[in-house]
């Protein structure tokens, strides 16, 4: 009978526990410790043998600031007053004292017991469990080891124009955004590529995987690849074009392939490029050859780099579709159109940002009529303008009036964004025109950047 309760003596017991169950089990890899753990005992590279359970690794690991005070007075452990190490005296009972205490499903959060339990504990099944454990290459810990490993000194300024994220890092999922039934079906798409890579490798289709993400500012781009990486568990490999083709002349071609070995190192990954329009910028200008050079180098490394092959999803992202040429368009085998969003959107984008909001009277088709032309992200701002303002009246619950005068007031501003909305992209499509029938995916949202 598991009872599921958690106290700090079943965090220091279970910990204690997996590290003795993974010391001895050469069969077990840090795939089979859980990511809480695995991040303490990980060290160039790798997780050594023995795991080594002192006050301190077992305080990194559980969280608990004093873990021998918690189990100093159960029966069956003891600490070295030499060493610190925190040990059992009597492994069978531990093993029977967190039996009886531990939930089914956080045993199944743990591999290592499940390694061990599964014969014991019902409904715990060891390769289910370490199906549904994060992955090592997720990481934090494993993407730094490899930044360090592929970097020295005097390439460090590569890791401004790269930007890594662990997918722990991203706060927003894919459910914390609205989309459009065209751009679900896209991702369902690629999640099920992703799923099947063997397969379409089987096959002989290698030419997927490759999308660009097309919309004015504000439109979700960025949210929704950071998304996908969180969703899917995928270090997340930001690059800005224009950082990489005018930041170091001369440097720059070499930038761009490291670039794409930094992504293929880290796979499976997303490498995303945004402001992908500066490459056609380049190509068409009277720009510096070396620039040119990294442009080429860009395009060539993109026809190189795949999916199936490398485990590396490619996503490109612009505001200007209108500046890409046709050597640009014919790298990516979707295009993902990001409207504006339509009437129903903007409610559902209301809805889902005012969630831990306390919102008298709130009606967000009303703000969803009162909002025409605005995008997830300019919706956000509105919000964020609304609660500030409450709160010079020490308010923190809000009312439907005061979304409507944050609403009026963004409205009258004449900010840069709108300013850059009237001149280029005037005539963006919003969801539910017919002229988005063609496969315009709109959307929006989570997202404060203007390259959404």
């Amino acid at each position: 009978m598991y009872r599921g309760m958690s106290s700090p003596e079943l965090e220091v017991v279970e910990f204690l526990l997996t590290a003795a169950i993974y010391t001895e089990n050469r069969e077990l890899d840090e795939r089979d410790l859980p990511p809480r753990y695995r991040r303490v005992f990980w060290e160039d590279g790798e997780v050594e043998r023995p795991l080594t359970t002192t006050n301190s690794t077992a305080a990194a690991a559980t969280g608990i600031e004093r873990p021998w005070e918690a189990v100093s007075g159960l029966m069956f452990t003891d600490r070295d007053d030499f060493s610190g190490k925190i040990e059992f005296t009597d492994r069978e009972m531990a093993e029977s004292w967190l039996l009886d205490r531990i939930s089914t499903d956080r045993l199944s959060g743990n591999p290592t017991l499940a390694f061990v339990f599964e014969e014991e504990a019902d409904d715990v099944v060891y390769e289910a469990a370490r199906e549904q454990n994060r992955p090592i290459h997720a990481d934090r810990v494993w993407i730094d080891s490899l930044l360090e490993e592929m970097f020295d000194e005097d390439e460090e300024e590569m890791l401004d124009l790269v930007e890594v994220r662990a997918p722990e890092e991203i706060e927003m999922t894919l459910e914390d955004l609205v989309l459009t039934d065209d751009q679900e079906n896209e991702i369902h798409k690629v999640v099920k590529a992703i799923e099947h890579r063997d397969y379409l490798a089987e096959i002989g289709l290698r030419e997927i995987g490759k999308l660009l993400f097309v919309g004015p500012p504000g439109t979700g781009k960025t949210s929704v690849a950071r998304a996908l990486a969180r969703d899917l568990d995928l270090p997340f490999v930001e690059v800005k074009l224009s950082m990489i083709t005018s930041q170091y002349l001369g440097e720059t071609a070499k930038n761009v392939d490291k670039t794409f070995r930094v992504a293929k190192r880290l796979s499976p990954c997303i490498l995303f490029m945004d402001e992908f329009d500066f490459v056609a910028k380049t190509r068409s200008s009277d720009e510096h050859a070396a620039i040119k050079r990294a442009v080429n180098t860009l395009l060539k490394s993109i026809d190189e780099v795949s999916l199936i092959q490398d485990d590396v999803l490619l996503i490109g992202a612009t505001n200007h579709p209108d500046q890409l040429d046709a050597a640009a368009w014919r790298r990516f085998d979707e295009i993902v159109n990001f409207p504006k969003p339509d009437l129903g959107m903007r409610a559902d984008i209301l809805g889902i940002v005012t969630r831990r909001m306390d919102v008298e009277n709130f009606d967000p088709v009303e703000l969803a009529e009162a909002t025409e032309g605005l995008t997830g992200s300019d919706l956000r701002l509105v919000l964020r303008e609304a609660v500030l303002d409450a709160l010079t009246e020490d308010r923190t619950t809000l009312t439907q009036a005061d979304l409507i005068d944050a609403i009026e007031d963004f409205e009258e501003r004449d900010n840069l964004k709108n300013m850059d909305m009237i001149e280029g992209d005037a005539d963006a499509l919003v969801a539910g025109d017919e002229a988005a029938s063609d496969g315009g995916h709109a959307h929006d949202h989570d997202h404060d950047h203007d390259h959404d």
